[in-house]
């Protein structure tokens, strides 16, 4: 922390002039930020990316977020049965604590267990999700061995532009939304609110009586995003957002008694508050220099009730952040990224943890050159951490022109992801598990290879990778007299696979498709890693006839297994779904979709229920109908 309090001054100074801000970006499709952490084309980032804008958002009417990251390649998610319902996150193998999550730039990830609760993120409050595939450490630190999922909220633009949306569907859904973003050269603005709620479905089949009932879900959520151009040189602005509600959901483990050692039912519910707010400044120091300058906090807070018993789980998370991003032109081929980063995690939980706070600071630069023949980008990062000490990380990147549209990128990238505080510092509080304070980061090696081109009025991309990670986290038996599990760093696993991703325009229909092959393995068993599909596609064509759009998904997944053991299989399965929107006037739009349109009977997970185990349950065939109305001012 000490060199972050002596650069404040050196930091200060290039805040009296103006960079070209990040966010002019946003509204772009072919640009991109979260790659190098500063706006760059798409096509010249050196790592895999996908970009989804507000319009394909709104072209794909997609009921959650988690719902258009499954079109990703070489992305998967694991839910427990409906809306609202714990997801995982699994980018190319990687596990659901391996991969960053930031909103506005901010980690969300919980500092308990790791992972970030995407199932709360509501998609009216998003301008565009980028989604950045292998390892990004050497950028951003802990947790990037999978790739970087990066969400803005929503943008305003030049004008006056009001915004009504509302929608009913199957299981007593109901979505609403009111928006007033705009501006004019020098400032704008978006204020946005919206409530999501819905009746549920019954996530779990055999369990107890109590788990009979739909779990319901509700989520209400705000943001704001406020930027103001001061001078030709110096912008800033300030982001925030809100959700928080309640889901419910199936507990068919039941309540364990250490007194008595039964279990009892439950009906269990959470209630959610996941927050983040930003300010930043652009700055343009000169010709050559730009910098950025962002403050942040964010929290992700869970309260665990249970409407049969007192019980109360608490489990909150507050982080504050700092961050200074400085890039140089050296001359027409030559950049330089250099940069600092800190923040600090505190968790206030009902569990009592031995530490409950903990800080982490870093200096990280990039170099890239950008020549005639060949391209090449070169990346190191330092990470100081209150807890496991140093890390360094390094990332290099070769790309070659292969004619006029079509170029060759050869990566090698490092990744590692810190223990989590339920790993380190769990409790021995009779339930057979306490964390081991003396756990090291878990390490990746990533090498990778990319295709990229547009030919023909297709564009497409190739990449083939390999992920091989070390000193991963298991829980083993560490005392046989008592039964009590601990966490060791032991395994290693081996995360390769092949992704291919086209699209164009075919007899007026747009179509986009990608399919992702993964082998996913314990290096120690030969065991494929649990819940990883090894097959998956995905395909979306659209188009409109006139006022009329219209368009069809398909998405298929392979069989995974549910335990490391592989000795429970989960079939696979495949998803239709219909849309279609009709512009009823220039100020009013109609939409209507249908998922799941075969009314496919799928899983993604199990759970056990007095020694047995079943499938959690996923939504049926839904439908829904709604408008947005947008009217002029």
């Amino acid at each position: 922390m000490k060199y972050i309090h002596l650069a404040l001054p050196a930091l200060l100074l290039p805040l009296l002039a103006q960079a070209q801000s990040n966010d002019d970006a946003l509204k772009l499709e072919e640009m991109v930020i979260t790659s190098g952490r500063n706006a760059e084309p798409l096509n010249q980032a050196t790592a895999a990316a996908t970009v989804f804008t507000r319009a394909d958002i709104e072209r794909l009417q997609p009921s959650s977020i988690t719902e258009l990251l499954t079109r990703v390649p070489g992305v998967q998610l694991v839910q427990n049965g409906g809306r609202g319902s714990n997801t995982s996150l699994f980018i190319r193998g990687s596990s659901n604590t391996q991969s960053l999550i930031l909103v506005d730039g901010q980690r969300i990830g919980s500092a308990s267990d790791g992972g970030a609760s995407l199932q709360f993120l509501s998609l009216e409050q998003i301008e565009r999700i980028e989604v950045v595939r292998g390892s990004r450490s050497a950028l951003y630190g802990s947790d990037a061995i999978g790739g970087v999922v990066q969400i803005f909220t929503r943008r305003g633009s030049s004008g006056l532009q009001p915004r009504l949306a509302m929608s009913a569907g199957s299981d007593q859904s109901f979505q609403r939304s009111l928006g007033l973003s705009g501006g004019d050269e020098q400032t704008r603005f978006s204020l946005n609110g919206s409530l999501d709620e819905t009746a549920g479905i019954d996530r779990t089949g055999p369990s107890y009586d109590s788990d009979s009932d739909h779990d319901a879900y509700r989520n209400k959520a705000l943001s704001l995003n406020l930027s103001h151009q001061f001078s030709e040189r110096l912008e800033g602005g300030v982001s925030l957002l809100d959700q928080r509600g309640r889901s419910e959901y199936d507990n068919p483990f039941g309540r364990f008694d250490m007194s008595t050692f039964l279990s009892y039912p439950q009906q269990p519910y959470t209630d959610f508050s996941l927050a983040s707010g930003s300010a930043f400044i652009d700055a343009q120091f000169n010709d050559l220099w730009s910098s950025r300058w962002e403050v942040g906090h964010s929290e992700s807070r869970q309260k665990s009730k249970d409407k049969l018993s007192d019980e109360v789980s608490v489990f909150n998370t507050y982080r504050d952040a700092f961050s200074w991003v400085n890039t140089l032109q050296l001359g027409e081929q030559n950049t330089l990224l250099a940069g600092l980063d800190w923040y600090e995690d505190k968790l206030h939980s009902s569990t009592e943890y031995d530490q409950q706070t903990r800080w982490n600071q870093a200096a990280f630069v990039q170099h890239r050159f950008q020549g005639e023949w060949f391209a090449t980008e070169l990346g190191l990062r330092h990470d100081d951490n209150q807890q496991f000490g140093s890390e360094n990380t390094w990332n290099g990147a070769l790309t070659v022109p292969l004619g006029a549209t079509t170029s060759l990128i050869a990566s090698y990238s490092e990744g590692f992801r810190a223990p989590t505080y339920n790993e380190l510092y769990w409790p021995d509080d009779g339930n057979g598990y306490i964390g081991n304070p003396n756990l090291s980061p878990e390490h990746s090696k990533t090498y990778e290879l990319q295709l990229r081109g547009e030919d023909w009025g297709t564009r497409w991309s190739l990449a083939a990778y390999r992920n091989e990670v070390r000193d991963l986290i298991s829980t083993v038996l560490c005392d046989p007299a008592t039964y009590l599990y601990c966490a060791v760093n032991l395994n290693k696993a081996r995360l390769q696979g092949i992704e291919l991703t086209l699209e164009r325009e075919v007899f007026g229909w747009q179509a986009s498709a990608n399919a992702s092959w993964l082998d996913a393995r314990d290096r120690e068993t030969g065991h494929a890693l649990q819940r990883r599909a090894k097959r998956t596609l995905n395909l979306d064509i659209d188009r409109h006839f006139g006022k009329l759009g219209v368009g069809v998904s398909w998405q298929a997944f392979s069989s995974s297994y549910d335990d490391v053991g592989n000795t429970r299989e989960l079939p696979g399965y495949g998803l239709v779904g219909l849309r279609s929107s009709w512009q009823a006037s220039s100020e009013l739009e109609v939409q209507f979709k249908v998922d799941n349109l075969l009314n496919q009977d799928y899983s993604r997970a199990m759970y056990s229920h007095d020694g047995e185990y079943y499938d959690y349950r996923e939504a049926g065939r839904t439908a829904s109908v709604g408008f947005v109305w947008t009217p002029a001012i």
